[in-house]
């Protein structure tokens, strides 16, 4: 490790010396997080290690790409003993199973395409963890997340990393400006490539440990079995319709589609649809998977709940001004024109340029409408509008 590494990324924004700085950080096994813990160590923070078990040791053991339960546990463990800092596993498993998993379920039986990353940073690490590292004294809570905390005229705020391959700001659309006061993110202004030259710099084991693929508590990506188990019925068969509720065919599970789907669809040629058909809409209640044309995949108008608001002011002067902004409806997307409006009381975003496959339980974040990186907040899609 380069001493121009330990100034240019491990200043925490504290006025006074980092051994009388304590910082708590949060290590799921992987190698972000374990150079966060060991940059910070370096540097002469006084420094506590926390891995939260979110579930079953055995059944996350032979999961590549899994965090938070066994393999990854005894990774982090070995760090702190290199580094010479304590650490600690604090049992989670029946707050995860009930603020994440079981949400992760409901959502899909509701016919929603859920995010569980967001409920698990939103209802656990940045809840409890934070009131954890609080209780132990600590200065700040630090993470491995690819974003920027920044200080602005009216105090922290959240940017975009600087690596726009690993940015997280849409996962982390719900961070509060409370929680911001008290969280770091050291690798925001760090490529992916040289968080893993600092790692084997630093003589970390995991180094060369793959990143974490997909869902850390679904195995295989089979995320149907997850969702079954946690709520029996949701795989009840149903009808595929057409737009004028027309039965074209059947299907066992709307667990089954997400919005914009087109392969799988099982329908043949007996449909006489001349072009391609795509899932449209999943109705829960009546257990239909509703597909249509292409066309009617565009979304203009992107109804919200349960809004989190991180720009200046308030929400509703926002509202009120029409104001513009960038927003993403996926987290592969880029951030598109739009503005800020209201739909029968319930915050609403207006789509400048419709987009196509706008689903249900993802989320909507904003950002900076002048191609900025700052993260204005962000809500989850509760209904479209075409």
């Amino acid at each position: 490790m380069t001493e121009t590494t330990s100034r240019t990324f491990i200043d925490l924004g504290f006025d006074k010396a980092p051994a009388n700085t304590r910082v708590v950080v949060a290590m799921s096994g992987g190698v972000d997080s374990s150079v966060v813990a060991g940059l910070l160590k370096s540097a002469g923070y006084d420094v506590i290690g926390i891995t939260l078990q979110l579930y079953d040791h055995g059944a996350a053991v032979q999961k590549k790409g899994a965090c938070c339960a066994g393999q990854d546990i005894y990774d982090a463990k070995r760090v702190s003993e290199l580094m010479g800092f304590p650490h600690y596993v604090l049992d989670y498993e029946e707050r995860f199973r009930d603020a994440v998993m079981r949400d992760f379920a409901d959502a899909y039986a509701r016919g929603e395409t859920p995010i569980p990353c967001v409920r698990c940073n939103e209802r656990v690490k940045f809840r409890d963890l934070l009131e954890t590292a609080k209780d132990l004294g600590a200065d700040c809570l630090a993470t491995g997340h690819y974003i920027r905390r920044e200080i602005g005229e009216g105090g922290p705020e959240l940017h975009r990393a600087e690596d726009a391959g690993k940015d997280q700001s849409y996962f982390l659309f719900a961070t509060t400006s409370e929680q911001l006061d008290f969280l770091r993110f050291p690798l925001g202004g760090l490529p992916k490539a040289q968080t893993r030259a600092i790692a084997a710099d630093l003589g970390l084991a995991v180094a060369d440990k793959p990143d974490s693929q997909d869902i850390c508590f679904v195995p295989q990506g089979r995320y149907t079995s997850v969702v079954e188990k946690l709520h029996p019925g949701a795989s009840d068969p149903g009808d595929i319709v057409d737009q004028s509720g027309r039965v074209l065919g059947q299907h066992e599970g709307i667990i089954q589609y997400t919005i914009g789907q087109r392969r799988g669809l099982g329908l043949g040629s007996q449909t006489g649809a001349e072009d391609p058909l795509y899932v449209i809409g999943l109705d829960a209640e009546r257990r239909q998977v509703v597909v249509g044309p292409r066309e009617a995949l565009a979304t203009k108008t992107v109804i919200l709940s349960d809004v989190n608001w991180l720009g200046d002011g308030p929400l509703e002067d926002a509202i009120a001004s029409g104001m513009d902004v960038a927003v993403k409806v996926r987290s592969t997307r880029r951030p598109a024109p739009a503005r800020l409006t209201s739909d029968q009381g319930d915050v609403a975003v207006e789509l400048l340029d419709p987009e196509q496959g706008v689903a249900p339980g993802q989320a909507c974040v904003f950002y900076d409408a002048n191609g900025g990186t700052r993260v204005l907040g962000g809500g989850w899609i509760r209904s479209t509008l075409s």
